[in-house]
């Protein structure tokens, strides 16, 4: 619930409670004078009672039942359940959620008790209230509610002259409060006007005679802020997603510049030192597919910068057409130390082609673009992330084939281009995986990371074969025993799989659903500091986990590299940058 309804529920509580008598000084404190309601309804309840001392909900709880959870004299019901689809949504896109209305109003309430009583103790002794910062701010905006429903009123409305007098005062009080947020900025003549506008609310409050009026109008207002509410929250989705697609405008200037000075080089300048090491097994050897100069970068420099031998790791990176030559250059005059690179074409994989990998074939086929990109046909998804160009990418899906890649290895670390490396991994190329060939962190500390929320488990085939239960795992630093990979015929798996999903009923996109099946029972699980995930999309990131890991992923919309990028978390990331080398400069790229 946002924060801008919570006065709002706050005050349709108080006037609910317009169901059992109490003293009139209590019901002056509401706002509503019991003298004034029809018989049958009595007096309005003091706020204060709705919950106990200690913040509990006492006999006022069931007032919010009234509001928020049946149908009101108008028709309307408000709907309580519309957190709660968010929360789900939410869940499965950036692994986080909000409260339903109703877990949220007990705490509020109780705000409202330490605003309007910030030194009273409970009658048992055990505790005392401190009052909550800024109240002053907070009684005044819920004046300014108060008001506005006393607008809506017909009684009210049928009196032109209090209603001039009571519009004018609203405009006076929201002059002075303006965008302050804080008790500090108020400016000197605040009490002045909120005084005047709380004598022309007493005048309404002696005109209006039925409270459930109000109470009408309450809900009114309550219905159109959570319409306006989820409508903002689909807009704020639309402009993550569109954030996270669009390439800023530094990234789209370095490749750029990095072609234009490769293509001056002499061919014996274009290549890279150490190539005997490419092969080697006894080496360290880690796979990268990315189109992103920056990002790769970054997982170089922290990988190499960390490691205790850095001459005994050697980087494979294979990106596009496009990013070929400037991702060559990059490392040429960027190179890491003593490591070994290698930045290979996919377009250059002769065998990677549409007779050999179902995926590539079903990835260039129209029916595929038309489900990403065309929004308004009957069969594209509503869920707007799943319409992004990184899904039509081959590189996405070339984890499928390393030993095709690199058939003299025999195990290899897999690294995402969008993590950042704080300590000597080198321990995964000696933990024992026992027969298995994916070593991963496992991720179902949450329900929204089983395999349920990945796979159809409508579809007889997913029911037949899998948990829907089963512990999901991480994609971003997964170690890979290519020897078992290539015994158990991984790859074949996969591709059997994905032919099975051509018509996309059994999971609808992206690598980690394939990566689930395909891993299925063959994936070894690791310790949980190896691979700490959420810097994306999560800011509550535990700072002890941070610490402690040895790689920290940022999977989710937040980039870095990204202005929407969380900021407490960027400084892991651009440290391994040097934001004075001249191709930076030239592009304005800075931290």
């Amino acid at each position: 619930m946002a924060p801008r309804l919570l006065p709002l529920l706050l005050l349709l509580i108080a006037l609910l409670a317009a169901t059992v008598a109490v003293p009139p000084a209590s019901a002056a404190a509401a706002g509503i004078d019991p003298k004034n309601c029809h018989r049958g309804r009595s007096g309005n309840r003091a706020l204060s009672e709705a919950t106990d001392g200690d913040g509990a909900v006492s006999k006022g709880a069931g007032l919010i039942d009234q509001v928020t959870g049946r149908q009101g004299q108008d028709g309307g019901s408000a709907r309580g359940s519309m957190d709660r689809q968010d929360r789900d949504a939410g869940s499965r896109q950036q692994s986080s959620s909000e409260g339903s209305s109703l877990e949220i109003i007990p705490k509020q309430t109780s705000a409202k008790l330490l605003v309007e009583n910030p030194q009273k103790e409970n009658t048992d002794g055990k505790s005392k209230l401190m009052a909550l910062p800024d109240t002053r701010v907070r009684n005044i905006k819920d004046q300014l509610i108060k008001a506005k429903v006393y607008l809506g009123l017909g009684a009210i409305r049928a009196n032109p002259q209090y209603l001039r007098d009571l519009r004018q005062r609203i405009r006076e009080v929201q002059k002075v409060l303006g965008d302050v947020s804080k008790d500090s900025d108020l400016p000197k003549n605040a009490n002045e006007k909120v005084k005047a506008l709380e004598q022309t609310l007493i005048k309404g409050t002696q005109t209006q005679d039925d409270c459930s009026v109000a109470v009408k109008k309450l809900r009114a207002m309550l219905h159109s802020a959570e319409e306006q509410l989820h409508a903002q929250k689909k807009q704020t989705v639309f402009l993550t997603q569109l954030a996270a697609k669009t390439l800023p405008k530094g990234l789209h200037c370095l490749p750029l510049r990095l072609a234009n000075e490769y293509f001056s080089l002499e061919p014996g300048q274009q290549q890279f030192p150490n190539r005997e090491k490419l092969a080697n097994p006894k080496l360290y050897h880690y796979a990268l597919f990315s189109d992103n100069i920056l990002a790769t970068a970054v997982v170089v420099n922290s990988t190499v910068l960390n490691a205790k031998n850095p001459s005994h790791h050697v980087f494979h990176i294979v990106t596009d057409r496009l990013n070929y030559a400037p991702m060559r250059m990059w490392f040429l005059s960027n190179p890491p130390g003593k490591a070994t690179i290698e930045v290979q074409n996919i377009d250059e994989f002769t065998w990677l082609n549409d007779s050999y990998s179902p995926v590539l074939k079903q990835l260039g086929s129209q029916s595929m673009i038309d489900y990403y990109f065309r929004a308004q046909r009957a069969n594209s998804d509503s869920n707007l992330k799943y319409r992004n160009p990184k899904y039509l990418s081959m590189l996405n899906h070339l984890r499928f084939y390393l030993p095709e890649i690199y058939p003299k290895l025999d195990k290899m670390v897999f690294l995402d281009d969008d993590v950042v490396v704080k300590k000597d991994i080198t321990g995964l190329w000696s933990i024992d995986m026992k027969g298995k060939v994916n070593g991963a962190v496992e991720t179902c500390g949450e329900s929204f990371h089983r395999f349920d929320r990945y796979l159809n488990f409508s579809n007889p085939v997913i029911v037949k074969n899998f948990d829907p239960h089963a512990c999901g795992w991480a994609f971003g630093m997964n170690v890979f025993d290519l020897v078992e990979w290539r015994r158990q015929n991984i790859t074949k798996i996969y591709h059997s799989w994905q032919k099975l999903n051509e018509d996309r009923l059994l999971w609808k996109l992206g690598t980690l659903p394939p990566g689930l099946i395909t891993f299925w029972n063959k994936t070894f699980p690791l310790d949980r500091s190896w691979h700490v995930l959420g810097l994306g999309y999560n800011p509550h990131v535990s700072s002890r986990d941070l610490e402690h890991a040895a790689v920290i992923h940022y999977n989710g919309n937040m980039k870095p590299w990204l202005e929407i990028g969380l900021p407490k978390f960027r400084s892991y990331w651009s440290k391994y940058l040097d934001y004075d080398q001249h191709f930076l400069r030239e592009c304005n790229i800075n931290p």
